[in-house]
């Protein structure tokens, strides 16, 4: 499957993940397609951010939801959609982790794919 990052942003946060204090996380929205079928995933990433400059994302703090499995293609107006509701699933994995995503302080501008 052909893997693009529809949707990513930077936000402020807090999760304590496998001993380590997380100070922010990464929101994305992923598209996967292949022969008529199409998924997206949202996803969260907590990751320390112990300064303004520290991007360093790691990995073990990764939760992550279907949002749509099934026939079609990649759609801008679909995945508007998904970005303008993308907050009520990733607060839903956020509170799962035992996290919060700061939605107020983005770190980032928003990167469109």
């Amino acid at each position: 499957m052909a893997t693009v990052n529809a949707y990513e942003r930077y936000f402020a946060a807090e999760c304590m993940a496998n001993g380590v204090e997380r100070h922010a996380a990464l929101v994305t929205l992923k598209a996967a397609s292949e022969a008529g079928r199409i998924v997206y995933e949202a996803s969260v990433t907590f990751f320390p951010h112990n300064s303004e400059d520290d991007f360093a994302v790691s990995y073990d703090a990764h939760y992550s939801g279907v949002l749509y499995d099934g026939s079609g293609r990649r759609s801008k107006k679909r995945e508007q959609v998904y970005v303008e509701n993308i907050r009520t699933c990733i607060d839903r994995l956020a509170e799962s982790a035992g996290g919060k995503v700061f939605w107020e302080k983005p770190l980032r501008e928003a990167r469109f794919g």
